[in-house]
């Protein structure tokens, strides 16, 4: 069962929690109990919370022409990698290794964060979030979410919003 807590203190927060924090926004933390087992870090967030999977959006770190670049998507679909090279400009994308997307954002996979990067990377945010009042993003490690408005989160990375999410 997921534990709601409204604007968790910097003490003890993860990088991203800090952010929020400090930019005196409104958001809502999520944690709940992970399992090493379930096949999806994202449908398992959507489940513990009750959530639609349409509103819990996972991070993914592409390379767009030599660049790592975020793209926030839905779980319940997956990136469009032609879809997120246009949206910054580029010509082609691939999944980032996982080591250096860890070692660039300074989280774990399955917890990486939009939001409190070691690095800032150019963000691009699936259009789809507008749908919603909040979504939920990972807040920095397995087993905790951050629920925030769509708008919010494009503001604090400075996202471009775009269809890079499919099916």
């Amino acid at each position: 069962m997921a534990k709601k807590q409204k604007k968790q203190p910097q003490s003890g927060g993860t990088p991203a929690t800090v952010a929020l924090t400090a930019a005196g926004v409104d958001f809502t933390v999520h944690s709940y109990d992970h399992d090493p087992a379930h096949p999806s870090y994202g449908e398992e967030a959507a489940e513990a919370m009750g959530v639609s999977p349409d509103r819990v959006f996972k991070t993914l770190v592409a390379d767009v022409d030599g660049a790592l670049t975020v793209a926030v998507v839905p779980v319940s679909g997956s990136l469009d990698l032609k879809a997120l090279a246009a949206a910054v400009g580029g010509k082609r994308a691939a999944m980032a290794d996982p080591a250096l997307a860890e070692r660039t954002t300074g989280y774990v996979r399955g917890g990486i964060s939009p939001l409190g990067q070691r690095k800032r990377l150019r963000t691009v945010l699936d259009d789809s979030a507008e749908a919603h009042a909040t979504i939920c993003v990972s807040a920095g490690r397995r087993g905790l979410e951050v629920e925030l408005a769509p708008g919010v989160l494009v503001q604090l990375t400075e996202s471009v919003l775009a269809p890079v999410g499919r099916g």
